[in-house]
C-alpha cells in the first residue's frame, strides 16, 4: 500500500504520457488506439488514485510529501522569513485533500473520456481531441498534487492552455477560435495577479511549499513578520487569480462562450475540475486566509454576488448549455461562499457533489444534441422524454440533485453552506451572516427554478421540433449513456455516502477524513470552526422549501408549453436586464475593447507618430550628418592629415603645460 503513496506522481504523469503518445502517433495510428491510450491512461490514474486514497487512512499522519527533483535552486534571499535559498521542487502532496480532489478528477474525467468515444467518434479531429483532454487531466491532476505554490502554478497555466486549445478545438468556427481567445486573456489578467501573490508570499514565508507556509503562518504573524495587512493582500492577489480560473466577478465573462467547445470538454474543464482550482487554491491556504479577515469577507461577498448574479442571467437563457455554464458560475460562487466564512468541509463537499451531478448535466445535454443534430435551443424542443429515455431520466436526476431535492447530493452539500453561512458569517462588518444567507438562499430559490424549466422546456411540454429532426431522433450509444447512468447514481447516492450520520449529531465521513488537514492548517480549536455542530435544521428546513417553490413554480409554468410571454418576461425591464448580463459585458467592451481602441488612436498621432517615429529619423539623421562630417575629413591630401597631427600634437602639449 506505500507503494501507491509513494508513486502518486505516476497519477498526473501517466495521462502526460497518453497525450504524448496520441499527439505523436494518434492520427496514423487509427481511432482504436486513440481510444485505448486516450481512455486506458486515465483508467489506469483512477485506479491508482482509488489505491492512493485507500492508503493513505492507513498513513498515521494522514500525510506523504515527496520531492522528486530540485527544479530551481538559487541562493539565499535577502527577504526571507525562513532562511535558506529559494527553491522549487518539483514534487507532490498527499494529504485528504489531494487524495479527494484526484478521485473526483480522474473519476469524473474517465466517464468523460468514455463518453467522448461515442461523441466525437465521427470528428476529423479524433486524436488531437484525446492528445488535448489527456495533457488536461494531466496538468490539472499537477495543480491539485504539487507541494508548492511554483509547481502549483504550472498546473495553473497548463489547465489554462488546454482549456483555451479545446475551447477553440473548431478553430475553423469564427465563434468558437474568438472564445478560445477570450478565455485566454481574460485568465491571463487573474493569472498575473496570481502571480504577483505568489512573489509577495514568497518574501515574506522564504518558502512556496504548503506545508510550511500552513505551519509558519500563526507563528509569523505572531513575531510581527507577517502582518494582517500583508496578509491580506497576499490573499486578495491570490483570489483575484481565483476568479479568472472559477469564472467569478469580475472575470466571469470567458465561461459562457466556452460552450463552443464539444460538450465533453464543457462536462469536464468548465463544470467539474478546472474552474473548482480556484476554490481548492483557497483550501489549500486556509491558514493564510486565516489571518485575512478582509480577505475572507471579500472571498465570501463574492461568491454570494456571483451566485446571485449568474442565476438572474440564467433565468432568461434558452441555449441549453449557456443555462448550465451560467449555473456552474453560481455553484462556484456558492463554494467561494463556503470558503470565505471558513467553512472549507462545507466548500470542498460541495465541489465533490457539484462535479458529478453538473457533468451528469453537461453529459445529457450532449446526448440531446448528439440526437438533435447540434440544436440547442429549448425553444426548438419539447417532449424529448418519449424519444430518449435514458437522457430523459439521468437528466431528471441531475436537476432534482442541483435544485436541491432531499436525500440528493446536492440537498446534502448546498443547503450545509447556507447553514454554516448564517452560523459562521465573517469577522467584518460588511459581510455579515444574515446578508450571505439571504443572498445564497436567493440563489438557490432561482437555481431550482431556471433548471426545471430547462428540463420542463426540454422533455414536456408541447413538441417544437422540427419534422425532419423528428424523424431521425435516437437515444445515444452506450458508451455515452453508461456515464451518465453512473453519474446518476453517485448523484443520487453520494451526498448520504458522505454526509448521512451527521443528521443524528455524528461527525460526517467527509468531515473526519479532512479534518487532519484543517487541524494541520488552522489548529484543531479554529478546525472544529470549520464546520457546523450537527445539522441546523431551521436553515435547512428553510432551504428544502425554497427549493420546493422554485421547482414548483418553474414545473407550473412550463410543463404543458413554452408561455409566451414568460412570466418574468412580463416585468420587461428586469427581464432585459437578466437578458443583457445585468449591462456588465457591455460595460467591458465599452471600456476595455472600444476604450483601448480610441486610446490607442490618440496615442499613434502625438506618440507614435510623432514621437517614435521622429525619434527613430532623428536617429537615422544624425547619423548621416556623422557620417558626412567624418567624410570631409578624411581628403586624401597627406598634407592635410600631418597638419591634423602637428595640431594635436600642439594642442596636448598645451594642455598638460597648463596643468
Amino acid at each position: 500500500m506505500r507503494f501507491a503513496i509513494e508513486n502518486a506522481w505516476l497519477i498526473p504523469f501517466i495521462p502526460l504520457a497518453g497525450a504524448i503518445l496520441n499527439g505523436l502517433l494518434g492520427k496514423r495510428s487509427g481511432k482504436l488506439f486513440v481510444s485505448i491510450v486516450g481512455v486506458g491512461t486515465v483508467g489506469i490514474a483512477f485506479a491508482h488514485s482509488v489505491w492512493a486514497f485507500l492508503a493513505l487512512r492507513g498513513v498515521p499522519e494522514r500525510s506523504f510529501s515527496r520531492d522528486l527533483w530540485s527544479w530551481i535552486p538559487m541562493g539565499s534571499p535577502s527577504r526571507a522569513s525562513l532562511g535558506g535559498g529559494f527553491e522549487a521542487p518539483v514534487g507532490f502532496l498527499l494529504d485528504p485533500l489531494a487524495a479527494l480532489m484526484i478521485l473526483v478528477v480522474t473519476g469524473v474525467g474517465l466517464l468523460i473520456h468514455i463518453y467522448s468515444i461515442g461523441y466525437m467518434g465521427h470528428d476529423e479531429g479524433y486524436s488531437r481531441y484525446f492528445a488535448y483532454l489527456n495533457l488536461f487531466t494531466a496538468s490539472m491532476l499537477t495543480l491539485v498534487l504539487a507541494n508548492n505554490l511554483l509547481l502549483m502554478f504550472v498546473g495553473w497555466e497548463g489547465v489554462g492552455l488546454c482549456s483555451y486549445l479545446l475551447i477553440g478545438f473548431w478553430y475553423e468556427k469564427e465563434s468558437a477560435a474568438a472564445a478560445g481567445k477570450k478565455a485566454f486573456l481574460i485568465n491571463r489578467v487573474g493569472d498575473a495577479a496570481f502571480l504577483l501573490g505568489l512573489l509577495l508570499l514568497f518574501s515574506v514565508f522564504g518558502t512556496l511549499r504548503f506545508t510550511e507556509i500552513s505551519g509558519s503562518a500563526a507563528a509569523l504573524h505572531a513575531q510581527g513578520v507577517l502582518t494582517t495587512g500583508v496578509a491580506t493582500a497576499i490573499a486578495l492577489l491570490l483570489f483575484v487569480g481565483a476568479t479568472g480560473k472559477s469564472a467569478q466577478l469580475p472575470l466571469w465573462v470567458w465561461l459562457p462562450d466556452a460552450m463552443e467547445g464539444p460538450t465533453p470538454v464543457s462536462a469536464l474543464i468548465h463544470a467539474a475540475t478546472m474552474v473548482t482550482a480556484g476554490v481548492y487554491l483557497i483550501a489549500r491556504l486556509a491558514a493564510l486566509y486565516a489571518l485575512a479577515p478582509v480577505a475572507g469577507g471579500v472571498v465570501a461577498l463574492v461568491g454570494a454576488l456571483t451566485a446571485l448574479f449568474a442565476a438572474t442571467i440564467a433565468l432568461t437563457q434558452f441555449d441549453l448549455k449557456r443555462v448550465l455554464a451560467y449555473s456552474t458560475i453560481s455553484q462556484l460562487g456558492l463554494m467561494f461562499l463556503a470558503v470565505g466564512v471558513g467553512a472549507y468541509t462545507a466548500g470542498i463537499f460541495h465541489l465533490t457533489t457539484h462535479a458529478l451531478f453538473k457533468g451528469l448535466l453537461f453529459l445529457a445535454a450532449g446526448s440531446v444534441m448528439h440526437a438533435m443534430g447540434n440544436r440547442i435551443d429549448l425553444r426548438e424542443m419539447g417532449g424529448l422524454r418519449r424519444h430518449l429515455r435514458a437522457t430523459h431520466w439521468t437528466f431528471l436526476i441531475g436537476t432534482l440533485a442541483i435544485s436541491g431535492f432531499p436525500f440528493l447530493a446536492g440537498w446534502w452539500s448546498k443547503d450545509e453552506i447556507l447553514a454554516e453561512a448564517l452560523q459562521l458569517g465573517t469577522r467584518v462588518w460588511w459581510a455579515p451572516g444574515w446578508l450571505l444567507w439571504a443572498l445564497g438562499s436567493l440563489a438557490s430559490l432561482l437555481t431550482a427554478f431556471y433548471m426545471v424549466r430547462a428540463y420542463a422546456l426540454a422533455f414536456h411540454s408541447d413538441a417544437r421540433i422540427d419534422p425532419e429532426v423528428e424523424a431521425h431522433l435516437h437515444e445515444s450509444p452506450p458508451s455515452m449513456t453508461l456515464p451518465l447512468w453512473v453519474l446518476a447514481g453517485l448523484s443520487i447516492a453520494a451526498g448520504a455516502a458522505l454526509a448521512l450520520p451527521e443528521l443524528w449529531g455524528q461527525a460526517a465521513p467527509i468531515e473526519a477524513f479532512l479534518a487532519p488537514v484543517w487541524a494541520y492548517a488552522l489548529g484543531s480549536h479554529a478546525a472544529e470552526a470549520s464546520h457546523a455542530a450537527g445539522p441546523a435544521w431551521g436553515p435547512m428546513g428553510i432551504a428544502t422549501v425554497l427549493a420546493f417553490a422554485g421547482m414548483g413554480g418553474a414545473w407550473s409554468a412550463y410543463r404543458q408549453r413554452l408561455p409566451s410571454p414568460e412570466p418574468l418576461e412580463r416585468a420587461r425591464p428586469l427581464w432585459n436586464l437578466f437578458d443583457q448580463k445585468w449591462y456588465l459585458e457591455q460595460g467591458y467592451h465599452a471600456l476595455f475593447v472600444r476604450g483601448g481602441t480610441w486610446l490607442a488612436g490618440v496615442l499613434a498621432g502625438p506618440v507614435d507618430q510623432k514621437g517614435v517615429d521622429r525619434a527613430l529619423v532623428g536617429i537615422g539623421s544624425l547619423v548621416a550628418l556623422t557620417g558626412e562630417g567624418l567624410r570631409r575629413l578624411q581628403t586624401g591630401y597627406v598634407r592635410s592629415y600631418a597638419l591634423s597631427v602637428v595640431l594635436g600634437v600642439v594642442l596636448l602639449t598645451a594642455y598638460f603645460m597648463g596643468r
